[in-house]
């Protein structure tokens, strides 16, 4: 391959590179391997100020390579973390196995709420993120299984549950980007719902609506989401990725 070429998982880390480029110096908490890379490769590039940490208790000196030794250069205990939830300078990018057009996840269960038919996680934080800090969600299957009318059961909060609840719930909720594995996604359609911001290279805006289980919010002319550059591309095979772990959530095709 040659410097220029790029994969769909290299598209993916910039897309997600972008949703921090421009939050300055906050606490940037990626879950899962994707949202990792791509955080790591922001504050490579357009975000030098992101503060990072391994996810669960320690501040990362540098940006250490997935799957390799962490330096680790500050604590961070489970009740700091919530102190900095709390402060609101924190951009969480959380996984959603579930999200509907109004920007509610699922990360709890499939089914109706008293008997499920499948059990996930449970909410774990999803709901304090979305009232308290910017949050993002990664999809790497996007399919109508994930993007769904409405979730089975809410995890974390979308803009119009938030203001139904009060001020409270809705003054720092702030659904920022969906990435999947086809596009970007933000919260700016009618009446604060999922709009489509760009399709991958390679993907049709059909091929998105057709994956997705909601009439989908999109502009007539959908622009494509940015190829990575080659500094990044160079970034994520040789610094942060140079494993290739990031084949397993998007394999080249």
């Amino acid at each position: 391959m040659s410097d220029t070429e790029f994969t769909r998982a290299d598209v993916c880390a910039a897309a997600i590179a972008d949703a921090f480029s421009e939050d300055g110096e906050i606490f940037a908490s990626p879950m899962g391997l994707l949202p990792t890379l791509g955080v790591r490769l922001a504050k490579l590039t357009s975000n030098p100020d992101l503060v990072i940490s391994d996810g669960e208790s320690v501040f990362l000196g540098g940006t250490p390579p997935l799957g390799g030794k962490d330096v680790v250069e500050g604590w961070i205990p489970f009740r700091r973390v919530f102190d900095v939830v709390a402060y609101g300078k924190r951009h969480v990018m959380m996984g959603a196995t579930q999200v509907d057009r109004h920007g509610n996840q699922n990360i709890s269960a499939i089914g109706d709420f008293a008997r499920p038919k499948r059990q996930l996680l449970g909410s774990r934080g999803a709901p304090g993120n979305t009232v308290n800090n910017r949050t993002s969600y990664w999809v790497p299957k996007h399919s109508t299984r994930v993007f769904v009318e409405q979730v089975d059961i809410v995890s974390g909060v979308g803009p119009s549950r938030a203001a139904a609840a009060g001020p409270g719930a809705a003054r720092f909720n702030d659904i920022h980007r969906i990435v999947s594995n086809l596009a970007v996604f933000d919260l700016g359609g009618a009446g604060d719902t999922v709009r489509l911001v760009s399709v991958h290279p390679g993907v049709s805006v059909a091929e998105v609506v057709e994956a997705t289980g909601f009439a989908l919010d999109a502009p007539a002319d959908v622009p494509t989401t940015r190829e990575p550059t080659t500094e990044e591309l160079l970034l994520i095979r040789e610094m942060i990725d140079p494993k290739g772990l990031r084949f397993k959530e998007v394999p080249d095709a």
